[in-house]
């Protein structure tokens, strides 16, 4: 545990000196919920309903996957990185576990997944309708599974990737497709047959799905499809990458 502890914390010192890993992770977007929230407020207060479901609902869930988004993407980047370099090969003959390694990964994603999210419900807040009403711990609970979740597919597209050249481009190809099939954008109802079916064997689809519902405050019961799809993600993913990661 200590020697998790502290490897947590080196990894959060050299992600800080990242400029550009912090943008993306934080900044970019808490940036696109306030544009956002100063585009669309005047049009939410003059009752527009296509705005207002978009605010209540779809935007705070498209800001809390960009949020997984970010933290896969680094994640995947820094693997890269680390291996190219040879870092993992030298962190392998610590005494350190190679779980242990992976896990510090993880928890540094988690932490900065936890930091944006505070920022976005105070900004939601500042900029944001007096309607707009987000359970914080439960919806922050669901962002939790969801990116767990797709973290477990980074880590499978980061045991896979031969360089950090294109790493990011990589898992950019795979990961925002599912978004546009996802049902955030346009239904899954209103999708070509094969599109649905396709739709459906992705994990960002029951994700958009557990956190809408969340959202909306529809109890974790009514998502026992999302949360077992998600599981199996995690659980299945996890067990190929491990077969399959290279540390050198």
């Amino acid at each position: 545990m200590k020697g998790l502890l502290k490897l947590t914390q080196l990894e959060l010192k050299i992600f800080a000196r990242e400029p550009m890993g912090l943008a993306g992770t934080i900044l970019i977007p808490v940036a696109v919920f306030i544009a956002a929230g100063k585009a669309l407020g005047p049009r939410v207060a003059r009752a527009d309903p296509a705005a207002g479901d978009f605010v209540m609902v779809g935007l705070p869930v498209l800001a809390a996957l960009l949020i997984a988004f970010s933290a896969v993407l680094s994640l995947i980047t820094i693997i890269a990185i680390y291996r190219e370099g040879g870092i993992l090969k030298r962190l392998r003959a610590t005494p350190l576990r190679p779980h242990t390694i992976l896990t510090a990964h993880v928890l540094v994603k988690l932490l900065l997944t936890a930091v944006t999210l505070a920022l976005l419900v105070l900004a939601g807040r500042r900029f944001y309708p007096a309607g707009l009403h987000i359970p914080v711990v439960p919806f922050g609970v669901a962002l939790l599974v969801t990116t767990l979740s797709i973290l477990s597919m980074g880590f499978l597209i980061a045991s896979l990737v031969p360089t950090a050249r294109f790493a990011q481009p990589i898992a950019g190809l795979i990961l925002y497709p599912m978004l546009g099939i996802s049902g955030l954008f346009v239904p899954l109802g209103m999708l070509p047959p094969a599109v649905q079916s396709v739709a459906l064997c992705l994990p960002v689809t029951y994700a958009v799905s557990l956190l809408k519902g969340i959202l909306a405050g529809e109890p974790w019961l009514a998502h026992t499809t999302d949360l077992v799809a998600l599981a199996i993600t995690f659980v299945a993913c996890t067990a190929i990458s491990s077969r399959v990661f290279r540390w050198e």
